[in-house]
């Protein structure tokens, strides 16, 4: 039993090593450069620091203001890699064992794609990694929205998902993937989503595919969603509650090892 006990205490020592370590990394990648990004220059225009500068609501600036300034700076901080194009451990797509063995290890042998190219729903963790797709990008303008008070629901259509304010009883829909505030509701563009193109081309994205996805999708279903907890709410609590894990279990197996180390004595 002893040995056992000392298994157990190697086992939660070297867990601890991983998460000590891993408090000295920063999930951005290393070495992304425009090549890797779908839109080039476009694609990263803030680091972390400068984000969260940036979306600190500035003083008596309205609903309004700052909801558009916040998708813009949400717009310029998470990157698109070409999701599906490198390996996942290059840019930091599959969570690195020392950020969290757990959604390592799920991201390894689950088969989930929603695992091994994660998508945080924790708004720090999505601006630290820097990188996603349209579904980070929305998740963390909703998180960001409801810290200030400002009601908001993640609007899903075929291909792409967005975020739905209302501001003194008004609809903008904000899309945090491109940078691009739209002055009424997603149903409303449902009925008539050739009224959006003159948002993206003013914002650039003309000749890349960018509107095109939009515009397809907004001619498919429209589905509301209360918040990330809603949206995507398995992944959301499993990511929470691993966060917890990942210190609890090592605590646990030491204090389980010393026990039987101290009764085999």
């Amino acid at each position: 039993m002893r040995v056992v006990g000392y298994i157990l205490i190697i086992i939660a020592v070297s867990l601890l090593t991983v998460n000590l370590y891993g408090l000295t990394q920063d999930l951005e990648p290393k070495n992304l450069n425009e090549q890797h990004l779908r839109f080039g220059e476009k694609d990263r225009l803030l680091d972390a620091q400068a984000f969260w500068l940036e979306s600190i609501r500035k003083n008596k600036e309205n609903d309004a203001d700052y909801a558009e300034r916040l998708t813009k700076a949400v717009a310029g901080r998470i990157a698109h890699v070409h999701w599906g194009r490198f390996p996942p451990d290059q840019f930091n797509q599959r969570v690195p064992v020392w950020e969290n063995y757990l959604l390592y290890l799920a991201g390894l042998v689950s088969g989930i794609p929603e695992f091994e190219r994660y998508h945080f729903a924790s708004p720090t963790k999505a601006v630290e990694r820097g990188v996603g797709l349209c579904g980070d990008a929305s998740m963390l303008l909703s998180q960001l929205l409801d810290e200030a008070g400002i009601s908001n629901q993640i609007v899903t259509i075929p291909g792409h998902v967005m975020v739905e304010a209302t501001i003194n009883d008004e609809k903008l829909l904000l899309d945090p993937d491109f940078g691009v505030v739209l002055n009424n509701s997603a149903m409303w563009y449902h009925k008539k989503p050739e009224q959006i193109v003159e948002y993206y081309y003013a914002a650039g994205y003309v000749d890349d595919g960018g509107v095109n996805i939009v515009l397809d999708g907004l001619k498919g279903d429209v589905q509301y969603w209360n918040g990330v907890a809603h949206f995507i709410t398995k992944k959301y609590y499993f990511e929470k509650l691993s966060y917890i894990a990942i210190w609890a279990l090592p605590v646990g197996l030491w204090l389980i090892g010393f026990f039987i180390v101290r009764r085999a004595k």
